[in-house]
């Protein structure tokens, strides 16, 4: 087992670390622009630095480690009344086995240039109920993703491979984690989703109960 810092051990190796860097290569308003972090990347990238044992990161990254001893928490994540969906379908989500893979769930990394999106759409079909869709990547037998590999990507930004930026069809790129299926306090059925808009990432989450189209697929794992 690794042997952990705490924050008072980081700090003075922070103050070690600045004693060996050399100021006089480090453009000033770049160091200003970086210290501001607007878009909160400075410590995920700094921490992924660090854990590359000190070695700068040629491309992206394509192994993602997933910890699981901290489960998903939506009325944490999302607000006071949302949980995981319990139960069929048809039920009111309450009781029974939690409605996610199993399969997604006992990973503990992904190689993320094996994640494949897929819009179950039927030929000639522009668009799919939501519930309908999860049956036909059921029937497929595709391993989706679930929401600790969303959040993971979501607080690791820099984690997310550019290719996952790509419009479709000039439409922005949603990702669905079909994976976990969620509850929300009025009772219905939703999924949660990644998109880049604006030069920056945001995340959301969509009714089972509605239409999807093909700038909505699914994030499954595949060769």
């Amino acid at each position: 087992m690794s042997k952990t810092i705490g924050v008072n051990q980081g700090i003075q190796g922070l103050l070690t670390l600045g004693t060996k860097v050399n100021w006089d290569e480090v453009d000033g308003d770049d160091f200003q622009r970086l210290m501001e972090d607007k878009d909160r990347q400075l410590g995920p990238q700094f921490t992924l630095f660090l854990k590359n044992g000190g070695k700068v990161m040629i491309g992206e990254p394509r192994i993602v480690k997933i910890d699981r001893s901290k489960p998903f928490d939506p009325a944490k994540f999302i607000g006071v009344g949302w949980t995981i969906w319990k139960g069929p379908a048809n039920s009111d989500g309450l009781k029974g086995e939690e409605d996610q893979d199993k399969r997604s769930l006992a990973l503990t990394e992904i190689d993320l240039t094996k994640v494949r999106f897929v819009d179950m759409l039927k030929s000639g079909g522009s668009v799919v109920n939501g519930e309908e869709k999860q049956k036909r990547l059921a029937k497929a037998g595709h391993l989706c993703l679930d929401v600790k590999i969303f959040q993971t990507l979501w607080e690791n930004q820099v984690l997310i491979p550019a290719l996952w930026k790509e419009p479709i069809g000039g439409n922005t790129r949603y990702i669905y984690f079909d994976g976990t299926k969620l509850r929300d306090p009025d009772g219905r059925r939703y999924v949660l989703c990644l998109c880049w808009a604006g030069r920056r990432w945001y995340w959301g989450y969509r009714w089972l109960g509605g239409e999807w189209d093909s700038f909505r697929p699914s994030a499954v794992l595949g060769e």
